[in-house]
């Protein structure tokens, strides 16, 4: 187990599609490049929004919300990742600003149960009741928010959205009630006046955020646990004294590219630092941007890549390499 932190499972959309395992080889290689396509035809070509079954989860992987059945008259949570439904289980993620200006806000919403009354009571997780995401649809605005609870079960929550588009908030919780699961819900934002997608970043084996340089190296095999691991160094030189964010030495969010499926992982035992080691099952082939949370020297920073999960018996194209002068490929990402 990490020194001083125990890492138990997150709120994450991942029972259905992600477990958690250590002992990532030193041998790993890079992840596959996804097919050149611009980000307007990713739709077409991307698979995996059919909700195809995906594997159970590990002992310690995320929540096991989605090993249950959804809401009367949708399909079964274990048939879907996390994310894709705005309600799942007899919960309903209502969002009460579904328009926002570009720039700072304010976010409100609330989690109802399936007689619409307002839920206030959750389960606390890695420090928080309750963990709020917003992505836009191009996947390179990527905010990892903390929202705070109003007695009546009202969500609030600063945000800064810095173009006009569409965007999407996953709340990631555990009701209180007895044996409930975790559950990830997902609804549309959107921000009004002209817009143009960016295109998806590039494969890449580093990303660099705020002078520290993080490399991934791994696989990702649909249907398959695959061993992903981020090393973080800062100036050519590994860092080892990591800081433990929401009890824990870093998160994992993936969000599929197309359909924005939501899964959430966290570390296996190790750190601090300078490796973050995960165990991933990808639901389905396709593309797929990885949003890695770290902290060091009391500041939190994303480092985020595009990666692929390759159908069996495709061809593997490895990315080119990079120099360390990389740009972070999130594009836009912060912490609320």
């Amino acid at each position: 187990m990490n020194t001083g932190v125990k890492i138990t499972a997150f709120a994450a959309t991942l029972a259905a599609t992600f477990g958690t395992a250590y002992g990532v080889g030193k041998g790993i290689g890079p992840v596959a490049e996804p097919a050149k396509a611009g980000h307007g035809e990713h739709a077409a070509a991307r698979p995996g929004t059919t909700g195809e079954e995906a594997p159970k989860p590990g002992k310690a992987g995320g929540h096991a919300g989605h090993e249950e059945g959804g809401t009367k008259g949708t399909a079964p949570a274990a048939d879907l990742p996390g994310g894709l439904q705005v309600s799942d289980g007899g919960y309903t993620l209502a969002l009460e600003t579904p328009v926002t200006p570009a720039g700072k806000s304010v976010l409100k919403f609330s989690v109802k149960d399936a007689g619409g009354k307002k839920v206030t009571a959750f389960t606390t997780e890695h420090g928080k009741e309750l963990h709020f995401i917003v992505a836009s649809r191009d996947l390179t605005t990527f905010r990892h928010l903390h929202p705070v609870k109003a007695a009546d079960g009202t969500w609030t929550t600063p945000v800064d959205l810095p173009a006009a588009g569409g965007y999407k908030a996953f709340a990631d919780f555990k009701p209180a009630a007895p044996g409930a699961k975790g559950i990830t819900l997902g609804a549309d934002l959107s921000v009004p006046g002209g817009y143009a997608p960016k295109p998806l970043p590039a494969v890449a084996p580093t990303a660099t955020v705020d002078g520290y340089q993080v490399r991934l190296g791994g696989t990702l095999d649909p249907g398959k646990a695959g061993e992903l691991r981020l090393t973080v160094t800062k100036g050519g030189k590994p860092v080892t004294d990591l800081e433990p964010y929401l009890g824990a030495y870093g998160h994992l969010v993936a969000l599929r590219d197309g359909d924005l499926a939501y899964l959430h992982v966290h570390p296996n035992e190790g750190g601090p630092g300078p490796d973050v080691s995960f165990t991933a099952t990808p639901p389905s082939a396709g593309t797929y941007r990885l949003f890695l949370d770290f902290q060091h020297e009391g500041k939190v920073r994303t480092a985020a890549f595009t990666v692929t999960a390759r159908a069996a018996g495709a061809p593997a194209k490895a990315p080119a390499p990079t120099s360390d002068e990389a740009t972070d490929s999130a594009g836009e990402h912060a912490h609320g």
